[in-house]
């Protein structure tokens, strides 16, 4: 007895450490989208670039995820997980240190956005698959919460840690402490357990390229929107047979995922290995599960792009203080996620979501409505707190819908499927946030300074020429720097100021108006959702020390 007591002791503790290392992962993985949107000024500042640079590799990491990821959990099945994942792991940590001494955009984009989003590719099928093999039927559904529960503390804490970092030290050592972390990972990745790959099976390479490209030029074409125009070509931007090359771009990606798919089918027919099984896709659970995981992270990567931008652009609050201001949804976005399945453990997920979908919609439009001219970083808390909420209602729920629509055995791909989704929402997200916020600012900026009678018509028709393409999300005092630097008299700087201040706020205001616009077609959609409890909800009962995998038992 007291040798079986022994062994349950290890058993617990074993699974204990495979959960914290997967869990450790998905925090890394989940933190890197949430830790830098306070920083982005000081960033940019940093590195000699714009607002613009900036957004454009928190959304090329996150669109290289979500290319790579159906691609990196097929690469998974074939070397096995556990090597997969350390192999991520040692890619991410290569792409943080590069990060951590990257001295201008390019270099960033090369740690941040290429090698840390090729190695999040490995790691994140990776994980649900480990989950998979390390823990008995009975301890999954707890397994795949706390996991989850490790990516919403991510998305809570990114704010403060990031924050603190760039106000105190620099926002450099955010990176060098992941290279740490990663480590760390590395040397416990040794006690998990991995099956041994069922049989030597070739990568289709055809489909990995034909997804990878397809949702490129979708992400693509809506991140250059904001220059190029999204239907007709903005002034001075090219043109394709009188059309913006937004349009062309996003066209030519929905063919090739078309494509895409075709081609999968065909190998399928043949009888070989494809990137996807297609048949999947019949599943309306998950696709339910897909859809809402896709929407969620679309507004939720635009909410922690626009609003650390009022607070930190055009309020001038610091790194830190916009992530003290952003608790309130970190905090209600982690009781909703840990917080529902333990009180309503057989809720309905169909009427969670909605229930969080429009608590979020509440936040959004609140936000919408307090935000003007002169208002104060205060206008936030109250919208904050319902997104939080909404957000965390939906984190709860979608997971356990996802991976309990298909038998164990498909978890891998259940895996790359539910993280492209996430990370396509995301790049998506901050690009179309980043898209619309830029050209309404524009607009409203050039009409302003044409009709305010301080701007000389001269003055209005060179910033119309020169700034037609796109204006910078810059800040008051950066402005103001700039016009004394160019000699523009006093009092046509200080009418300029002003018009640039009204301006933003618009740019702000319609870029969280499509965001609401999201929202509500994912209201429409919850119907994709099961009404019944799903595994993955129901509480933990198993009894202590069945962490142990199931070879072991």
């Amino acid at each position: 007895m007291a040798g079986e007591g022994t062994t349950d002791r290890s058993a617990t503790s074993a699974g204990g450490i495979v959960l914290l290392t997967l869990a450790s992962g998905q925090f890394l993985m989940t933190l890197d989208s949430s830790v830098m949107n306070v920083s982005i000024a000081q960033v940019a500042s940093d590195l000699d670039t714009t607002v613009t640079g900036i957004q454009t590799a928190i959304t090329l990491y996150t669109l290289v995820m979500a290319a790579t990821m159906i691609t990196g959990g097929k690469i998974g099945s074939m070397i096995g997980r556990r090597r997969a994942f350390a192999i991520g792991c040692v890619v991410y940590g290569v792409g943080s240190f590069t990060t951590a001494i990257a001295p201008n955009l390019a270099v960033l984009l090369l740690g941040w956005s290429l090698l840390e989003g090729l190695g999040a590719a490995l790691i994140m099928p990776a994980i649900v698959a480990l989950v998979a093999t390390n823990f008995a039927p009975d301890q999954r559904p707890r397994a795949y919460g706390l996991v989850a529960s490790a990516g919403a503390i991510a998305v809570a804490a990114g704010p403060l840690i990031g924050g603190a970092m760039t106000t105190y030290l620099t926002w450099r050592l955010v990176f060098a402490g992941e290279v740490v972390v990663v480590i760390g990972i590395l040397f416990l990745a040794r006690r998990m357990h991995d099956e041994r790959p069922a049989g030597r099976t070739s990568l289709d390479v055809v489909g990995a390229v034909l997804s990878a490209v397809g949702l490129a030029l979708v992400v693509y074409g809506v991140l250059r929107s904001g220059v190029w125009g999204w239907v007709r070509p903005n002034e001075g931007g090219p043109s394709i047979v009188g059309l913006s090359p937004t349009v062309w771009c996003i066209l030519a990606g929905l063919v090739v995922l078309r494509l895409f798919l075709s081609w999968e089918g065909h190998v399928s027919a043949a009888g070989r290995e494809p990137l996807v099984d297609t048949t999947m896709l019949r599943n309306k659970q998950l696709v339910g599960g897909l859809t809402m995981f896709f929407f969620q992270f679309l507004v939720q990567a635009g909410l922690f792009f626009t609003i650390p931008l009022f607070l930190s652009v055009a309020l001038g609050l610091s790194a830190v203080e916009t992530g003290v201001r952003l608790l309130p949804l970190s905090i209600t976005l982690l009781a909703a996620a840990v917080g529902v399945p333990r009180l309503w453990p057989r809720a309905s997920p169909r009427t969670v979501v909605s229930w969080g979908l429009s608590a979020l919609l509440v936040g959004i439009a609140s936000l919408v409505l307090a935000l003007e001219a002169g208002a104060g970083a205060e206008i936030v808390t109250v919208p904050l707190l319902f997104a939080g909420l909404g957000v965390g209602a939906l984190a709860s729920q979608l997971g356990a819908v996802t991976v309990s629509a298909l038998p164990d055995e498909k978890s891998p791909e259940v895996g790359g499927l539910q993280n492209t989704a996430t990370n396509l929402g995301a790049s998506l997200g901050t690009a179309l946030a980043g898209s619309v916020l830029i050209g309404a600012l524009t607009v409203s900026f050039l009409a302003g300074i044409e009709d305010n009678p301080a701007v000389p018509d001269e003055v209005a028709d060179s910033a119309g020429v020169e700034l037609a393409s796109g204006i910078p999300f810059v800040s008051d005092s950066q402005l103001e720097s700039s016009l004394a630097d160019a000699g523009v008299p006093e009092d046509q700087a200080d009418a300029v100021v002003e018009e640039n201040t009204e301006a933003r706020i618009a740019g702000l205001r319609l870029s969280l108006v499509v965001l609401a616009l999201f929202v509500a077609i994912a209201l429409f959609l919850t119907r994709l959702l099961p009404t019944r409890p799903v595994a993955g909800t129901e509480p933990e009962r198993a009894p202590p020390g069945t962490g142990a995998r199931e070879g072991e038992r």
